[in-house]
C-alpha cells in the first residue's frame, strides 16, 4: 500500500519507524512544528527527522487545512492514511480521501480515555489497564471502529512514565497487524460501545496542583501520575511551592485539617488529607521526597524540619 502518516512526537517517531520497516510504501509524512509547550517537550522524538532520513517527503502544519496540503495528498495517491498523536481535527475531506480510509492509533483502551493525556487521566482515576487502540477513523473523535487493541496491566507502584514506556513499545506491533488486516481486504472491525465512551481534555500546570480535600489515594496517584518528566504534583509551604516527586498512603489514620503538616512516619513525613479527616476517618499522605523550585531535590524529612503548618493549593 501506499501510506501517507501524519503524527507528532514519540508516538508520532514510532509509528513512522513501523511504517518504514513494514513492506508498505511511505509517500509523504504531515508532522507539527516544534512547540514550547511544556507537555510538547517530553517524549519529543522527531518525525521529521527521520522521515528526512529515509528520504520521505515532510509538511509542517499546525492544522490540516490547507489547499496546498490537499494537493500534496492527492498527488501522494495514498490508499491509507496512519495517524498518530497529530493534536487538531482531521476533517473528512482528508480521512476519506486513501482507498482504505484513516487508520489512527490512540494510546487508550478506547473507548474510554478519548482525547488527550489518557495515561495520565487513566492513572489518576485508577484504572487496572491502559493499553493502545489501532481504529478506523470517522467524523468523531476517537470514535471509529476497533482493528487492533492490546492493554497492560498497571501495578500499585506505577508511574506514567512506566506506563508510557510500556505502552509506546505496543505501537510497532500493533500497526503492523493493523496494516496486515487491511491489506488482506478485511473492513469487518469492532465498533465502539458508544455507552462506554469517555474524553478528556489537555494537561495543564493547573491539573498538578494538590487538593487535599482529595483522599490520600487519589494525591498519591495524582504524583505518580505527575512523575519526571512531567511537570510534578506541586502544592505551597510557607508561600512557596514544592514539587512533591515520591508519596505513599499512610500506615495510621490521622485526623485534624487537610493540609497539615503532622507527624513522621517511615521515611517521610504525613500530610493530613482528605475530607472525612476532620472526623478522623482518613489516611494521610506520606511524602518522602520534594523538589523546591530551585531544583534542589531532598527527602521530605530533610525539607519539613518541624512538624506543624499547612500545605495549601496557593501560595
Amino acid at each position: 500500500m501506499r501510506v501517507v502518516m501524519f503524527g507528532y512526537q514519540t508516538w508520532g517517531h514510532r509509528t513512522l519507524q513501523a511504517l518504514l520497516e513494514s513492506e508498505h510504501d511511505v509517500v509523504l509524512v504531515v508532522t507539527h512544528p516544534k512547540s514550547d509547550h511544556a507537555y510538547e517537550k517530553i517524549w519529543d522524538d522527531s518525525v521529521a527527522d527521520l522521515a528526512a532520513e529515509h528520504g520521505v517527503p515532510v509538511l509542517l502544519r499546525n492544522r490540516p487545512d490547507d489547499e496546498e496540503l490537499m494537493t500534496r495528498l492527492k498527488e501522494a495517491d495514498p490508499d491509507l492514511i496512519v495517524a498518530n498523536n497529530w493534536r487538531t481535527w482531521i476533517p473528512p475531506r482528508i480521512f476519506t480521501l486513501p482507498r482504505h480510509g484513516t487508520l489512527n492509533i490512540h494510546d487508550s483502551l478506547l473507548p474510554a480515555y478519548a482525547g488527550f493525556s489518557p495515561i495520565i487521566w487513566a492513572l489518576i482515576n485508577g484504572e487496572k489497564e491502559v493499553g493502545v487502540t489501532a481504529h478506523m477513523m470517522n467524523e468523531e473523535l476517537d470514535a471509529g471502529d476497533i482493528v487492533v487493541q492490546r492493554a497492560v496491566p498497571v501495578g500499585p507502584t506505577d508511574t506514567a512514565t512506566d506506563l508510557f514506556h510500556r505502552t509506546v513499545d505496543l505501537i510497532g506491533p500493533i500497526v503492523a497487524e493493523a496494516l496486515d488486516l487491511i491489506a488482506s481486504g478485511r473492513t469487518d472491525f469492532t465498533p465502539q460501545d458508544r455507552s462506554k465512551a469517555s474524553f478528556f481534555h489537555k494537561r495543564s500546570i493547573e491539573d498538578s496542583r494538590i487538593d487535599w480535600t482529595w483522599p490520600a489515594e487519589d494525591i498519591e496517584r495524582l504524583v505518580r501520575a505527575q512523575s519526571d518528566p512531567y511537570p510534578n504534583a506541586f502544592t505551597y509551604y510557607k508561600g512557596e511551592r514544592v514539587r512533591v516527586l515520591k508519596a505513599s498512603v499512610s500506615k495510621g489514620v490521622y485526623g485534624g485539617t487537610p493540609g497539615r503538616v503532622f507527624i513522621r512516619e517511615g521515611d517521610g513525613v504525613v500530610i493530613v488529607a482528605g475530607a472525612e479527616a476532620r472526623r478522623g476517618r482518613s489516611h494521610g499522605l506520606v511524602i518522602e521526597r520534594v523538589r523546591t523550585d530551585d531544583g534542589t531535590e531532598l527527602p521530605a524529612a530533610e525539607y519539613f524540619r518541624t512538624m506543624g503548618g499547612y500545605l495549601t493549593a496557593q501560595p
